[in-house]
């Protein structure tokens, strides 16, 4: 991490400013064991109040379906604010209208709206999150939440052509971005400004993952572009037999990352839970968060 946030990093907790807001994300389950699992989790963070919980939308017809049955669920057995992932690729405008339709007599007013990975071997039709973005504002008022690339989408042309996409998507209706995770703080900052250079004005709120697994990490990092930095390695070196303490490092970066951030003007952060709850539930008890009433 950068010599210029040592002093940051020692300053004292109580220092650091307690307006912060998280969301957090969440996958369908594909067992009932991970349903418990889903579901502790959410019963675990729920009364640290976030802004919304999300939930992520697979490539499949089965993984669509548990997604919008997680989504249910929640509206009906919680007091969250429920925001489903929704993808265009592969899927008819007819349905995406149906889909859009069903959430709002649901109640939903915020969706995250996303291209979607293309089916193996497939051509790109051409069809983008923007597109999406306009068919969702002119079928009913969403709030509409969209990604944003720090260190470049994998299929953009480069970095500028991906940050016009971003433009394009909060142009045509969308109002806040979720980055991709990172590790880089100094790279996220720098999007944030090229976001504004380019007159991006929709907040641009950082995703945090805590990492349990560095192995796992490695391997779903490369292919979405996401760098990892040598002293990150460092810091799991040694711990792979050892999955206590690697949960202890994990916490421990995300908390300097989130503080640094924090200390940068930022206050609203996602974390990409993995279905899990125990690393992001010490993270925002560290950052000041508590169960409220």
């Amino acid at each position: 991490m950068s010599a210029q946030y040592v002093e940051l990093l020692n300053q004292n907790l109580a220092e650091l400013p307690k307006d912060v807001n998280v969301s957090f994300e969440f996958f369908p389950p594909n067992s009932e064991q991970m349903v418990k699992t889903l579901w502790n989790s959410i019963e675990r963070l729920k009364v640290l109040k976030p802004q919304f919980v999300s939930v992520t939308y697979g490539a499949n017809a089965s993984t669509r379906d548990r997604t919008h049955k997680v989504i249910q669920d929640i509206v009906t057995q919680t007091d969250l604010t429920a925001v489903p992932h929704l993808t265009c690729i592969d899927t008819s405008e007819e349905e995406l209208n149906e889909i859009a339709d069903n959430y709002w007599d649901l109640g939903i007013r915020q969706i995250l709206a996303l291209r979607g990975d293309l089916p193996k071997g497939a051509d790109n039709p051409g069809i983008y999150a923007d597109h999406l973005v306009s068919l969702l504002k002119k079928r009913h008022d969403f709030d509409i939440s969209v990604a944003a690339y720090p260190e470049v989408h994998p299929d953009a042309k480069n970095a500028q052509a991906d940050l016009l996409h971003l433009k394009r998507k909060i142009d045509a209706g969308a109002n806040l971005a979720i980055s991709q995770f990172f590790f880089d703080i100094d790279a996220f900052l720098r999007f944030r400004d090229r976001c504004v250079a380019v007159g991006i004005e929709a907040e641009i709120v950082p995703g945090i993952l805590p990492v349990s697994n560095y192995e796992s990490l490695v391997k779903f990092a490369g292919p979405l572009n996401v760098k990892i930095p040598s002293w990150l390695h460092k810091r799991y070196e040694g711990l792979e037999q050892d999955p206590e303490t690697r949960n202890l490092v994990g916490a421990s970066i995300a908390i300097d990352m989130v503080r640094v951030l924090r200390n940068e003007g930022i206050k609203d952060f996602h974390f990409y839970t993995l279905n899990r709850s125990e690393l992001t539930y010490a993270i925002c008890h560290t950052l000041g968060l508590r169960p409220q009433d």
